[in-house]
């Protein structure tokens, strides 16, 4: 067989967590203590008379805020915890670099990989050791063709970029055993329970090396983020198809997302620090039927493997990269502030500059707002009511802090932008005059918030509210009384009172360059 009592505790490639962490219930010191100790090898003082800068805790501690692009404090602040509280893979975090690779080059030497479904809590039976086949294993929250379509698009996700390929057995050992189980399943790494680490995988070598296995405690979906959980007693009757069906109240992880970043591991691929890549510790939800591999996975694979011989299998999309906030070209889709925090946009991305540190904060925006579009064209706060607005298209989504105002998506009409407006811009607005300013093309709309109409005399040429900008707006926002609008990658300061041009900036002044 291909793992043993011996394997299980000698291994020296095993990469996943080590206790049970019930995340939601800790508190504060006690998770960041934890979370220390699964993913950055965290030991407790041992109370040493020897005098050091920094405690084992704050070194740590910086050590993670480091990997995670946070203000580099060795404290446990707001930021931090947050992260920690994030969903996430259950193998510890490496060096902080873009693409990362197991140490010794850790990697199969063969193209043709085998993977098969087991239950784990068979595979250390004495039957089990003498070559009985373990029985098959799948998640109750999908169907069986589900879990079987997630894993094999998963699979596909590397050879479509690799020379390697898989094929699925029914019997014997696999290189890569894939099992469902919660709380100790088999390999002396006990799951966490809900929430916390959602799967855990093992490096390339004999033995367990190359399993995964996912956290049946999670409710896992097929495509969207909600699904049937009938293995939870927190289930909600709703139709599905015309018939009553348990639905969850909870949100669940798509099982080929996580998969998918299981199976890097499984192929020899650590963490990287690009909170674009797929190999990015922290869950993001994306859709899977238009899900690009990113560039940074693509290096990292083929640094192992090689380039796919046979090539692309036809024209597609080419792997998204991850935005740099030194590109002096830069040109942001959209700004916005939230809460005394300054939000920059591009792409699938966001930077959040947080109101005590200068170092602004890379993620992508579903982390932030789950259910907001993959990229938006424009953003905008409203203080008074502790909304933001992002517009995509011809529709546009409110947020109270991070959830969805019921009610909402709605048409950019609600805003009275007339049909021929096929997209926003940018947009800004003026809590003292109550007005909201929409930039379209080159023409401005103003729209009073009191009324809620469009404000005569309007639509017009932006240079006439805010000479000098002769260019197309593509973002803008209000700051302390001043309005700040880009164009391309150059920023002019207003007054927002007078419209009066103080300066000409660059994206640096507020997005720092680290």
């Amino acid at each position: 067989m291909k793992s043993s009592p011996l394997v299980l505790l000698l291994c020296p490639l095993l990469t996943v967590l080590c206790a049970p962490l019930p995340w939601e219930t800790m508190p504060d010191e006690e998770l960041a203590k934890s979370y220390l100790k699964s993913f950055y090898n965290f030991r407790e003082d041992n109370g040493s008379a020897v005098r050091r800068a920094l405690s084992p805790l704050s070194q740590k501690l910086s050590e993670m805020q480091r990997f995670f692009g946070l203000e580099i404090t060795g404290t446990l602040d707001p930021a931090t915890l947050e992260v920690m509280r994030k969903p996430r893979c259950g193998v510890p975090d490496g060096k902080i670099s873009a693409f990362s690779i197991f140490g010794d080059n850790l990697k199969w030497q063969k193209k043709n990989l085998t993977y098969r479904w087991v239950d784990p809590h068979r595979r250390l039976r004495p039957a089990v050791l003498l070559g009985e086949d373990p029985i098959e294993n799948y998640s109750p929250d999908m169907s069986q063709a589900e879990v079987d379509q997630s894993i094999e698009m998963a699979l596909q996700v590397w050879a479509g970029v690799t020379p390697l390929r898989f094929s699925r057995v029914f019997s014997g050992t696999a290189d890569i055993m894939v099992s469902f189980g919660r709380q100790s399943h088999g390999d002396l790494y006990p799951f966490d329970g809900p929430q916390g680490t959602l799967a855990h995988a093992f490096a390339p070598a004999p033995g367990i090396g190359g399993d995964a296995h996912f956290d049946e405690d999670e409710l896992f979906t097929f495509r969207s983020e909600e699904g049937q959980c009938p293995h939870l007693d927190a289930g909600v009757p709703e139709t599905l198809g015309g018939a009553p069906e348990p639905v969850c109240a909870a949100t669940g992880y798509v099982l080929f997302l996580v998969a998918a970043h299981e199976f890097g591991h499984s192929l020899g691929l650590s963490h990287s620090s690009d909170p674009g890549a797929l190999m990015f510790p922290i869950y993001t939800h994306s859709n899977p039927d238009s899900f690009v591999l990113p560039q940074d996975d693509v290096r990292g694979i083929q640094s192992l493997y090689g380039p796919n011989p046979e090539g692309p299998l036809g024209p597609g999309p080419e792997p998204p990269t991850t935005p740099d906030a030194c590109d002096s070209k830069l040109v942001l889709d959209a700004v916005t502030t939230l809460r005394g925090e300054i939000y920059f946009f591009k792409g699938r991305f966001l930077w959040r500059r947080h109101t005590q540190s200068s170092i602004p904060q890379q993620s992508l925006i579903a982390n932030f707002w789950p259910g907001a579009p993959d990229e938006i064209d424009a953003a905008v706060e409203r203080r008074s009511s502790d909304r933001v607005f992002l517009f995509k298209d011809r529709q546009v989504w409110a947020f109270r802090g991070y959830d969805l105002v019921a009610g909402y998506p709605k048409s950019i009409s609600s805003f009275g932008l007339p049909g021929a407006v096929k997209k926003v811009d940018a947009a800004l607005l003026d809590e003292e005059s109550g007005k909201m300013l929409f930039f379209v093309d080159r023409m401005l709309y103003s729209y009073d918030e009191a009324t809620e109409t469009l404000e005569p005399g309007f639509p017009q040429r932006v240079d006439r509210t805010f000479p000098d900008i002769l260019g197309r707006v593509t973002a803008a926002f209000e700051y302390r009384g001043f309005a700040y609008i880009y164009s391309g990658p150059v920023m002019f300061e207003y007054s927002l009172g007078s419209k009066r041009l103080f300066r000409l900036l660059d994206n640096s002044y507020f997005l720092t360059c680290t």
